[in-house]
Formats: C-alpha cells, structure tokens, sequence
C-alpha cells in the first residue's frame, strides 16, 4: 500500500515549487506507470510487504541525502528527474523523515487519503498549459516538467475558497459583496467573471410581480497587457475597459426557455452542458460567442428563497479547463455571494427605513420667521446607524415670534426616535397654544410619564421676540446655550438647569433675558460637547473659545456667516469625539427696529374699523408706502370688524415694516375664523375671502388669552 508522508516532512530537492508535500494522492496503479510522476517517489511503512511480483524485494524509505530512496522513484531518476541520488542511510540515528519504530511513540500517525481526490496532471497537461520557455502564463514564474499546475488539488481549492468566502463576507453592502466575488475569482480562479443581478432585487419576503430580468452588475477580467494571445473574447474595441462594453446590459428571462431552466436547477453547469449551450446566448446576446468545451461555468446565485442572479466564470484556451471539483468551488462562491447580497439588500432596507424615520422626524426646512435668521445641523452617532434621539426644531408663534427647541431622549435607536417624534409633536402642539416656556415643559413632562416609566429626555424650549429683543429659556436637565455677541464676546446663559423630562414631580423655572440685535444663540446637545476624552463643562468651554476664534476672523462689527459658523463648531470635533448623536441649532437675532412697529388699542364699539382705517393710512404715510394704503385700510377694516363684533376686551392692532408689511389683529375670543363661501343674499361673510384674495399670507392662531389674526403683503 502507499504510504503518505508525515506532517513534519520537509520538501525533497526532487520536488517541483507548486508540489507541497503534504499533498495527497490517490492512484489506481503504482506511480511508477504514471507518465511524469517519477518527481513524487513513495513512500513504505517498515514492515510493510513491498507492492509487486518480488515479495523480498526491498522497498526504501523516502528521505532526504542519508536516506534510501524506493526503486520506483530510482527509476524516474534515471529517466531524467531532479531525484537526488541514492546514497547509504548512516548507522547511527535515523532520517528526520523515516517512520517511527515501534519503540517510539507515534506522535505523528499519518491520516488515510480521502476518496474522491484528483489525480496529479500528467506531462503532455503541464507542457501544454505553460507558455514558451517554460513559464506558467498567469503567474509567469517557472514551472518544471511535470509539475502541477495551480488549483490543482483539493487543498488548493480549500484554500482558495476558504479565502475567497472570507473575502465576501467582508462586504456589508451589495457593491462591496459583489466586487469581493469579482477580486476572489480573477485570476486566481478565472480570467473573467461576469456577475448578472435581478433588477430590481427582491427585498425578504417580497413577491416580484414583474418578469424576469436580470441586469449586468459588475465585471471583472485580466488587464488587457496580459492578453498576448487569443482568447474567448471577439477583436477589441479601440479602448474597452471591461466586458461589459461587449455584453448585453438588460437580460430578460423568457419563462420555460433554455435559461430559466438552468437557473432553477440552482447547480452550476459548464458551458458544454445542452442546456448550457443554450442559455448563454440567451444571456450573453447573440454578438459574443460562447466559449466552447468547459471553460466557463454557469452559476445561478440563489438567496434564502429564490434566484436573484448569475455568475459566468470564463477561461481562456491557453489555460487548463475547469474540472468537475470546479464546479463544487463555484457552487460555493455563489453560494456565500447570494446570501450575502440577500442580507445585504435586507440592511439596506432597513437602514432606509430608518433613515427615512429620522428623516422625517426632523425638520425638513427651517421656517423665516421675521427678525431672526436660523441655521441647523444633525450628525447621528454613526453611519451604519442613522438613528437617533436627538431634535431640534424652529416654531413661529404669534406676534412674529419664535420657539427655538433642542431635545434629546435617552438611547439611539428606533425607539428613541419614535420617542422623540411623540416629544416633538407634542413640543408643536403645546407652542400652538403659546404657553409659556416652563408650561410646555410642564406638559412635555406628562406626556413622557404616559409613554412609559423609563422615557427620559432633556429639553431647552426658548422664546425670541423680534420685537422687545428679549428671549424667554427653560430648561429641563439640557446643557445650557451659548450667546455670541456682536463684538465676539461669548458667554454661557445663566438658565436655571432643572430635571430632565420624564422624572415628574419637578417644577420647571424660565429666565428672560436680553437678545441685541446681531447677537446668534447656540443650542446644541451633549454629543456636541461630550465624550469619553471630555466631561461636558470642559467641552463647553471649548465650545465658546471656538466660537470667540471665529467670531474674531469677522471683526468687531459684522458677525460671522450663519451656515459657516455651523460648519466651524462641528471642526472642533476631534477623531474620537463622536460618541454621541449631535443637533445644533443657531439662531441670529436681527431683531426688528422700534421705528418699524406701529401698535394701538382699540376700544371694542361701531367706530373702531374706522379709527383703525385712519391709524394704518398714519403709518403707512410715515414709512413711505402711500401707494399701499388702499389694499391695507380694505383689509384691516375687514379684520378689526370681525373682531370687534365678537370682542369683549380692547382690540389690538399691530403693523410690523420688514421685508413685507405685517398686520396682526388680537381680541380675546378664543374661536378661530374660518374661510366660507359666502351666498348671494348673505350680507356678511367675505371678509376673509378679501383677505384670502388680496394678502400674500394670512393666518389665526390661538392664544391663551384669545386669539391673533394677521396678514402679509409684499412690499411695492
């Protein structure tokens, strides 16, 4: 019987550089009657009975110089191998790769050969796969008579695919997994592969309504520098980049033909097989040839539960043909590649969907409110997870001011941003009514008790008013903002800290303070300002020596671009900052001058619509906008006439000169008018409709004490 060669055997001089040792070998005759195998000599257990007619004809050890050689393997050596001579054993301690006596222990027993192991090329395969002067085409080193050429045992195609799948593991996205096939299979497996693709790729448990069709994904191939000889591929083009230039892009699948059939078989095939040979041109396009014999594989990629592509691995003529265990490789690279693509079509979906919840939970854009101009930003924590509790929002509110909100909820994930889309609906809700700050707070509070003990979250709910240049800031357990002045002096607000948002019990306190125009307000959560290299005052200061910096590169008297000062504060973010998801929102206050507002009470009776009449045409007249005067005494007239037909309480009317002339309307009745269409015969109800007609904007809001109704027109 053959014997195999331990594990600690080192390689014989007599050995080709692509014939390792530990190669095993299964042959159904003495490798002494196999062409060009004399370079692989046997090897005899001692005590074995030699294989052959002579029973008492001696058979030697494989070793290394002191060790006798087999009388198979002198014969190979005489025909022209590299085998070392024989020469006699030494007499003392025996070869490092002689077999262990029975006195010795056994610590190296070798195992049985596998069934079903390829057998070693011959000599006519390994001349025929070498270019001229003996080098192997591919690899251009030197390939001896005889030698084995690459992939050519089960142990390299072990390797080979142990490496290739790890490499497609690697990919977490469909690119990725789909180059990782591209990049394991070429060259070392194939000289091209073409990767085809359902289009559109189905997503878990979807049923795919349309037809079958599958789209080009990828390509890959040898550089054109290597293609010195004729291959499977037609006459180049002037300068193709890859073979999709040569192949069909769009491939639709025509039910019960040649290669649907092949792809619900899910084996892979050569393209020899009938019902290969029919397929290919189905897939390819009838320009490209198919390559004959079995130099391309067919394999269909099959996710959890159905097909979703194809992969075609191509060999050149020049080349070794693939053989029947290269179909077991390619079953396994297609295989791992449609899992992987499975899994990562799924990811996808479920980072969209995420992404589009916290997408939507924030605003899409930033209203203009008149006196303050807003920027924002929203970094998540990372990537791979887009989600976050983390907000911000801009509410305008009545009397042209605005509610400038940051929040975070504790976690990040899904239900942190479900959370947070509750808090800040809530927070919309509770702004509409104009409560005071600490109020809405208050309530945010209730509402996060309701929605589970564990909901915690901080919040910063501040007022601006454009026209007293003052703002009103809560606080519930948030870091505190920072206010840059006009000169480039930052200071950290003074607010009262409070208890974070679902705690319950706690009183919450507001603080008003001075807003200059010019001034811009930072409000900002803790991943801004907190990390695992910094506790938050320490990155709070940092925080506001940055903003001082760069309100220093504007000078004294003009403040910093909004959006560039954004994009400045996120700099300060080193390497390893980013623990935590981050919301900026920055607030400049501009503020409006006293000389543009007009305010007056009306008493509620008959002749307030027309006292109201002649205070706007006043006004109108003082700002130079006579030609206006028309439109507004119609509609305020409109305005002040619905309210003081209802009102109890002096009516209030306000015009605002900015951009646009602004008219507000306050009485204390709580109920907001409503657009009707007014019949023939009604004596009342087109006011609004003229309002509606005539004004740019218009809109009621509810107060606490009744309600506003206003109105915009563009200035001419």
């Amino acid at each position: 019987m053959t014997e195999h060669p331990t594990s600690h055997e080192r390689r014989q001089s007599g050995a080709g550089p692509a014939d390792p040792r530990g190669a095993l070998l299964r042959t159904s005759e003495p490798p002494s009657q196999l062409p060009g195998s004399g370079a692989l000599p046997v090897q005899a257990r001692t005590g074995d009975a030699p294989r052959g007619s002579g029973a008492s004809k001696p058979r030697g050890k494989r070793g290394k110089a002191g060790g006798q050689v087999s009388a198979d393997a002198g014969v190979s050596a005489s025909s022209g191998t590299d085998a070392p001579p024989p020469s006699p054993a030494p007499s003392g301690r025996g070869s490092e790769h002689s077999q262990p006596s029975a006195t010795e222990p056994d610590t190296h027993r070798p195992r049985p050969a596998p069934e079903g192991i390829p057998i070693q090329p011959d000599a006519e395969q390994g001349r025929s796969a070498r270019t001229s002067g003996g080098k192997e085409r591919r690899t251009g080193q030197g390939v001896p008579h005889g030698g084995p050429m690459p992939m050519r045992r089960d142990g390299d195609r072990l390797r080979f695919v142990g490496a290739a799948t790890r490499r497609i593991a690697r990919g977490i996205d469909l690119d990725e997994i789909v180059m990782g096939l591209c990049r394991a299979t070429v060259p070392t497996f194939s000289d091209a592969i073409l990767v085809y693709l359902r289009d559109p790729l189905p997503v878990g448990d979807e049923r795919p309504t349309g037809p079958l069709v599958l789209r080009l994904r990828r390509t890959d191939r040898i550089p054109e520098e290597r293609d010195t000889e004729s291959g499977f591929l037609p006459a180049l083009r002037p300068e193709p980049s890859e073979l999709s230039a040569l192949t069909a892009e769009l491939c639709e699948v025509r039910p019960g033909g040649a290669l649907a059939e092949v792809l619900r078989g899910v084996r892979p095939v050569f393209a020899d097989a009938p019902a290969a040979r029919a397929a290919l041109p189905e897939l390819l396009g009838d320009d490209l040839p198919v390559p004959s014999g079995q130099r391309a594989i067919l394999a269909p990629l099959r996710g959890r539960r159905r097909v979703i592509g194809a992969a075609l691995f191509l060999r050149r003529p020049e080349r070794l043909a693939f053989e029947a265990d290269d179909l077991l490789v390619a079953a396994q690279l297609a295989t791992h590649s449609a899992l992987g693509i499975d899994k990562a079509v799924l990811y996808g979906r479920e980072a969209y969907i995420a992404d589009e919840l916290q997408r939507t939970m924030l605003p899409e854009t930033l209203p203009r409110p008149t006196g303050v101009r807003l920027a924002s930003r929203y970094l998540p924590a990372a990537e791979t997870a887009r989600v976050g509790g983390d907000w911000y929002d801009a509410i305008p509110l009545p009397g042209s001011r605005v509610a400038l909100v940051v929040g975070d909820v504790m976690g990040h994930s899904m239900t942190s941003a479900a959370i947070m889309g509750q808090l800040r609906t809530t927070a919309q809700t509770l702004a509409g009514l104009d409560l005071p700050p600490q109020e809405v707070l208050h309530h945010l509070d209730e509402q996060a008790q309701r929605l589970g003990t564990d909901r915690m979250a901080t919040c910063l709910y501040a007022v601006y008013d454009p026209v007293s240049h003052r703002i009103t800031i809560a606080n519930a357990g948030h870091p505190p903002p920072v206010l840059l002045h006009l000169g480039g002096r930052a200071e950290v607000l003074r607010v009262p800290p409070g208890a974070p948002i679902g705690v319950g019990g706690v009183d919450f306190e507001a603080v008003e303070l001075d807003a200059p125009a010019g001034a811009t307000l930072l409000l900002y959560t803790d991943g801004l300002v907190e990390s695992r290299l910094r506790d938050v005052w320490t990155g709070i200061e940092q925080l506001r020596e940055k903003l001082a910096a760069v309100a220093a590169l504007t000078g004294p008297d003009h403040p910093p671009p909004l959006e560039a000062l954004c994009d400045e504060v996120l700099d300060m973010l080193g390497p390893g900052d980013r623990d935590d998801d981050i919301a900026l929102l920055a607030a400049r206050f501009d503020g409006i001058a006293p000389s543009d507002v007009a305010y007056w009470f009306l008493e509620p009776e008959d002749a307030a619509p027309g006292r109201a009449r002649r205070l706007a045409r006043r006004a109108l007249a003082r700002w130079g906008m006579e030609d206006m005067t028309d439109s507004v005494e119609l509609l305020v007239s409109e305005v002040v006439t619905n309210a003081v037909r209802y009102a109890s309480r002096p009516v209030t009317l306000r015009l605002l000169r900015t951009d646009v002339l602004r008219c507000e309307v306050g009485d204390d009745v709580p109920q907001l008018p409503r657009l009707r269409q007014a019949r023939a015969t009604d004596e009342g109800g087109r006011g609004l409709f003229l309002v509606n007609r005539l004004a740019r904007r218009w809109g009621a809001t509810r107060l606490s004490t009744g309600k506003v109704v206003w109105f915009e027109l563009n200035r001419n």
